[in-house]
């Protein structure tokens, strides 16, 4: 970054892997952070060149799995503070404002006391800004100290995890999916890593649950959470979460399965 947009002691940390569409618009969203760290993990597109071209010091490593590159992404950054956004994310002008007038005014405030900030996060997906469903605002610890807050969780849904959390108003921009495909791409990785978590906290395989949990899920997301509002889009985003925890819980039996067999055969 040059010197005239390098104004606070803030490193932006991103992992990657063939986002040469969306690198350019996230680190272009914070011209203000006096360093740049993409952490990439094998892209064979122009993710690197890209991203070396904006000023970003960029490491290639191989996958750990989303918790641990991220966690290794805020190791690599210059400052302690941290702002963590991934590649298909983006600051609004609002929340870049935001973030600047704060660490204009941390010396001696009580926000100086805070060891990280959550944001509000607005995602964007079949044409329209998402606002229901749980969608939004979908909260999301991004900005932190790295000395008094990690990254934590499980396989999926990494999160930070601080004490002393303060909340902004301004939204972070996520584009999530390129199109639907990209959609049903996701939820069947998402839902291989969400069985994953399940078998490792030694919760087991029950029929009522394959059946409920998604029923429940649309319901939530649809009608409780007001996914109706957002039109079709609505409509097919409860429909698709439904179907992910379907075969979350579908993918545990098939885990289960192959661990007893493995057990069986020694």
């Amino acid at each position: 970054m040059s010197p005239s947009t390098s104004q606070h002691p803030v490193s932006l940390v991103i992992i990657s892997l063939n986002e040469e569409v969306n690198i350019e618009r996230c680190i272009r969203s914070v011209p203000w952070a006096a360093d740049v760290v993409v952490l990439d993990s094998g892209s064979q597109d122009r993710t690197v060149e890209i991203a070396k071209s904006l000023g970003a010091r960029v490491f290639s490593e191989p996958w750990r799995g989303y918790r641990d590159q991220k966690a290794r992404a805020a190791e690599l950054a210059a400052h302690d503070w941290v702002l963590s956004l991934d590649a298909d994310e983006a600051l609004s002008p609002e929340s870049s404002a935001e973030v600047q007038a704060l660490f204009g005014d941390l010396n001696g405030s009580e926000a100086s006391r805070a060891d990280g900030f959550e944001f509000p996060r607005l995602s964007y997906h079949m044409e329209r800004w998402i606002r229901h469903g749980g969608w939004y605002p979908d909260w999301q610890l991004r900005l932190f100290h790295r000395g008094r807050a990690s990254w934590g969780a499980g396989h999926v849904h990494e999160r930070v995890v601080a004490q002393n959390v303060r909340r902004l108003r301004a939204p972070i921009l996520h584009w999530p999916f390129a199109d639907l495909t990209e959609q049903v791409r996701t939820n069947n990785t998402y839902s291989s890593l969400g069985a994953r978590d399940l078998f490792d906290r030694g919760r087991k395989f029950r029929l009522h649950l394959l059946v409920l949990k998604p029923l429940s899920k649309f319901v939530e997301t649809y009608i409780l959470k007001k996914g109706f509002l957002d039109g079709l889009p609505g409509f097919i985003i409860s429909v698709g979460a439904a179907y992910s925890v379907f075969l979350k819980f579908a993918k545990l039996r098939e885990i289960e399965r192959g661990a007893e067999s493995r057990a069986v055969s020694f």
